[in-house]
């Protein structure tokens, strides 16, 4: 390992020793672009590996809410404005039991590679709580939404930083939020928030975007490889926004979706998935994911066991989607997937496979999509969302459609061009990271010891 690279990832474990989630992603980044680090002496003397590694500034807060119940409780808030070099702070609010402040800097750093890709003005950031939404009231939601936002309000502007969705945090909760923040600042500022209802000054394809935008960046890899989607089987984790929408993108480039899954379990529907009934089921009822059978009794559903691997990997296919969460695909499921003859994985949710599992797909040659391009395109829509707030002006679905799969291929092809710069054509996660970071790293360079 480059001796500066391993110097900063140690001074990373003895500070911060207690994030796993935060150094496993430091170290997948940090050892991808040592072929770059190995070319100028410039990076150790500007100091830039220990300036990108830690955040420009950690918020974290109380939230207290009463339930439907009258009872008091109080959750845990964070918001991590990572880096700002190329803009205002971007990034989404996680509400999920699992957030903490581990979770929350290994997504702050990621989003700054992921927002340098698209070619926008955007910086880094990433918050959210340990509030769990599932189970709760409308009216529980909003309550909890005003009282995180009335910390929050205080910290973000759209000229400073733009919060957005993320796991837990669909339309209603981006309402409550945006509602609670013009009410406290007694002005319209449309910008501060994205992933808003159309109504309110959101942009057409904002809840396509991700997943739309994972399914173009897998047709741009998988044509550079001489495949195409049309005709493979593809298994989906997951089953919110993410999953949904490339589920339908990828049955309209000719695939055909098979599985998807919630925490719960797996469908397994070998007639191919029937995207109505799940949009019924998460979208509108707020289900479990079991409930397909009531559609489709002749489908099989596969329970999720404590400890075991996640079903929908043992599930033959062509290619996998992770779109859940993080570390959901490890190296038994990638063996698995190996040896049921997958030939592609493409991330849609963030950092969704464990380190060894990627190694292990990129040793057998599966081709490998990695989160902070391929599910990019999200963040990308958000910002012209923002853009079209700035405006006053918005739009049509078609419009925004084709500039995203315009941005989707330009990530391909700058991960691609600097995969291919170090020797490594086809290591898109090498690749993602070398031309993030070459980025980045000649706008703090630019800007001077900040």
């Amino acid at each position: 390992m480059n001796s500066y690279v391993e110097r900063v990832l140690e001074i990373a474990k003895k500070r911060d020793g207690n994030q796993p989630e935060f150094l496993q992603a430091l170290n997948e980044v940090l050892c991808s672009i040592e072929p770059v680090i190995n070319t100028s002496d410039k990076y150790e003397k500007n100091g830039i590996l220990e300036r990108l590694i830690e955040p420009e500034r950690v918020i974290m807060f109380r939230v207290p809410w009463v339930n439907d119940k009258g009872e008091v409780v109080v959750n845990r808030g964070y918001r991590v404005q990572y880096n700002s070099l190329i803009g205002p702070y971007k990034g989404g609010l996680r509400f999920h039991p699992s957030v903490n402040l581990s979770v929350m800097k290994f997504l702050g750093f990621e989003q700054i590679f992921k927002n340098a890709l698209t070619g926008l003005p955007i910086g880094g950031a990433k918050g959210g709580s340990d509030f769990d939404p599932k189970g709760k009231s409308d009216n529980e939601v909003m309550r909890f939404c005003q009282s995180f936002m009335t910390e929050l309000y205080r910290h973000i502007g759209q000229d400073v930083d733009v919060p957005a969705g993320d796991i837990g945090v669909g339309g209603r909760e981006i309402g409550y939020l945006f509602g609670q923040y013009k009410r406290i600042k007694d002005a319209y500022e449309g910008g501060v928030l994205t992933g808003k209802d159309i109504c309110y000054g959101g942009s057409l394809t904002r809840k396509e975007a991700t997943g739309y935008g994972l399914m173009f960046f897998l047709r741009e890899m998988l044509s550079h490889h001489n495949q195409t989607v049309a005709g493979k089987t593809v298994t989906i984790s997951g089953s919110g926004n993410v999953a949904i929408y490339a589920c339908q993108k990828a049955v309209s480039m000719g695939a055909k979706v098979v599985a998807m899954c919630d925490s719960n379990g797996c469908i397994y529907d070998k007639d191919g998935i029937d995207l109505d009934c799940i949009k019924d089921i998460k979208e509108v009822r707020r289900g479990r994911i079991k409930e397909y059978l009531e559609c489709h009794p002749q489908a099989e559903y596969i329970e999720q066991r404590a400890g075991d691997s996640a079903p929908i990997w043992k599930i033959k296919t062509d290619i996998a989607l992770p779109c859940a969460t993080q570390n959901e695909l490890t190296l038994e499921d990638a063996k698995v997937l190996v040896q049921n003859g997958v030939i592609a994985v493409a991330e849609g949710a963030n950092m969704p496979t464990t380190l060894d599992a990627t190694e292990y797909l990129q040793q057998h040659n599966i081709l490998f999509a990695p989160a902070k391009a391929a599910n990019a395109g999200g963040v990308a829509t958000s910002a012209i969302e923002m853009s079209q707030n700035s405006m006053r002006y918005y739009y049509t679905f078609e419009e925004v459609e084709s500039k995203l799969e315009r941005i989707m291929i330009n990530i391909f092809n700058a991960c691609k061009a600097a995969s291919d710069s170090i020797g490594q054509n086809g290591n898109y996660v090498a690749g993602a990271n070398i031309a993030a970071f070459n980025k980045l790293a000649n706008a703090m360079i630019a800007q001077g010891i900040v």
